[in-house]
């Protein structure tokens, strides 16, 4: 993704990781503990084949996928889970690039004795670390959904790869957390690193140093170590089903390449993605950054597409046709309720 669609993913974003409190998570669902010792959380619901495994953008957790969640478990098993560091997974040892988070995930679901056939699901970075699991897995990987996903690139690491305003809020919050005593919760030095409101082990995470630690490291990692490895793992991926799912909103804020029909550059690398695949689509659809908030309809169909397509024995069907001709986002879901601050952070990117 370009430096300009980044930015814009962050401000459609918002300031709420999963637009409701967490108070309506508020004990873990299933600790898999990995091999060395530290346990991930796994939130599994349903039955059937095969499981539809969930993977969260940036900043963001399980429950990032309540409206999505629900509609597939209907159909089959669905597992969202919350990265190390996050929601109530242990923190991981550094660095938190893409294939140290896609081997937590392979190790807890051996561990949680949760076999494939899998589809995967990935929203913004999520979709680079779908993308990482599904190569250690490429015989189980049956399908991959990628929504809004963060497009693999190298920039000047750290800085330079647009990702600023995020990486400094990111380490005020680190600072923040390793004062000693800690600042009150009312404190304005927590300002946009503990959660608006939720119970008290959500903001016993956001005061843990090693919560930022990892986010930080997963920051610096994505358009260095962590799209070197996408990179690597392309040709692995290509006989493995793939939806793509561009927002309107980011796609719009990107930059435009052509002149008689200039087309967004999000838009035309998500495009590159899926014709990647041999079995690739992509579909723009009328949303902000957070698909799975916005268009859980949207989400479940896909996957479900996915889930058909594995049962008969048959190639999915592809997208529909993009929706961008439609009425824009405000006029179907409103305005903002709040004005945007770019500083707080995302619900995935």
């Amino acid at each position: 993704m370009t430096t300009t669609g980044l930015a814009a993913a962050f401000a459609l974003a918002g300031c709420d990781l999963t637009g409701r409190s967490v108070d309506a998570v508020a004990a873990p669902a299933r600790l898999a503990q990995l091999p060395d010792g530290r346990k991930i959380n796994l939130n599994c619901k349903g039955r059937g084949s095969p499981t539809v495994l969930l993977e969260s953008g940036f900043g963001a957790n399980a429950s990032a996928w309540h409206k999505v969640q629900p509609g597939l478990a209907r159909t089959t098993r669905v597992c969202a889970y919350d990265r190390a560091g996050s929601g109530f997974s242990d923190p991981g040892p550094l660095p938190r690039d893409g294939g140290a988070i896609a081997r937590d995930l392979d190790q807890a679901l051996t561990a949680a004795r949760t076999k494939g056939p899998f589809v995967v699901v990935g929203h913004s970075a999520g979709g680079l670390y779908a993308r990482l699991f599904a190569a250690r897995r490429p015989r189980e990987v049956v399908g991959l959904v990628l929504l809004d996903t963060t497009v693999e690139r190298r920039a000047p690491q750290p800085v330079g790869d647009g990702l600023d305003s995020i990486r400094r809020r990111v380490q005020r919050c680190l600072a923040v957390s390793e004062l000693r005593p800690q600042p009150a919760d009312a404190d304005t030095q927590w300002s946009g690193c503990l959660p608006a409101k939720g119970d008290s082990q959500a903001r016993e995470v956001a005061r843990r140093p090693d919560t930022w630690r990892n986010q930080l490291s997963e920051l610096d990692s994505i358009f260095g170590r962590t799209s070197d490895q996408v990179f690597r793992a392309s040709g692995v991926l290509r006989d493995i089903p793939l939806y793509v799912i561009t927002a309107s909103d980011t796609a719009a804020a990107a930059p435009t390449y052509g002149f008689d029909k200039p087309q967004s550059v999000l838009v035309l690398q998500h495009e590159a993605i899926a014709r990647a695949a041999n079995l690739g689509s992509q579909q723009t659809v009328l949303s902000s950054h957070m698909v799975m908030l916005d268009r859980p309809e949207v989400v479940v169909s896909a996957v479900e597409e996915m889930i058909r397509a594995t049962r008969t024995g048959r190639a999915p069907q592809p997208l529909p046709p993009a929706e961008t001709d439609l009425p824009s986002t405000d006029e179907l879901f409103g305005p903002p309720e709040a004005p945007i601050d770019p500083l707080r952070p995302p619900a995935g990117f």
